[in-house]
């Protein structure tokens, strides 16, 4: 699987679909210190990505990166703070 990360001085994200996270059952681990935009999901580098790879490689699934870095802040850090769909449905 061939997996976008995107990096920018500060710190780096990896682009995942969200389905992807809910079919792997991580979706509500994911914390507000990733992204989303549209269907993506960007996952903060720390936390988030070593969540997403332990479980993927738990599947026997092989990620490969295609690395891609900004030498001034990245647009990733414009998009929306993360929240899982359950918690997009909850109305307070």
């Amino acid at each position: 699987m061939k997996i976008k990360f995107l990096a920018d001085p500060g710190h780096g994200w990896a682009k995942v679909k969200r389905a992807l996270l809910i079919e792997l059952g991580i979706e509500k681990e994911i914390s507000a210190f990733s992204y989303q935009l549209g269907e993506w999901v960007y996952l903060e580098e720390d936390c988030d990505l070593s969540l997403f790879l332990k479980t993927i490689n738990e599947k026997g699934v092989k990620v490969e990166f295609s690395d891609h870095f900004a030498r001034t802040q990245s647009k990733v850090r414009s998009y929306q703070s993360f929240r899982s769909i359950t918690a997009q449905q909850v109305k307070p």
